[in-house]
């Protein structure tokens, strides 16, 4: 038996790997995306003001980088989401009165 007292065990974390590239992206050094270009996706009026001017915004990416695509695509959720809301809290027409029953009279 020994009094000598063991050496700490320090754990090496292991080395990241490189990062690989999605399928399909080519990272040549020579390589540049493409410019931002609009899809041509047609957007029709849907006759709601909020809606129509949530799907008018979306154009707004067609000029964006891929990366600004997340902030246009969230405001624009946002937007359709509150259009939804309000549509829950507007009081809409009183509902029509009940016809009496017959088991309401009493004698």
């Amino acid at each position: 038996m020994s009094d000598a007292v063991p050496e700490p065990v320090t754990e090496t974390e292991p080395e990241p790997e490189p990062e690989q590239a999605e399928p399909g992206v080519r990272t040549d050094p020579g390589y540049e995306a493409a410019a931002p270009a609009p899809l041509g996706v047609p957007r029709e009026p849907t006759g709601n003001a909020e809606v129509d001017a949530g799907l008018a915004r979306l154009a707004d990416a067609d000029h964006l980088a891929t990366d600004g695509h997340v902030e246009v695509y969230e405001d624009v959720h946002r937007g359709l989401r509150d259009a939804l809301t309000a549509l829950d809290t507007r009081p809409g027409p009183p509902a029509p009165p009940s016809p009496p029953s017959p088991y309401d009279r009493r004698s």
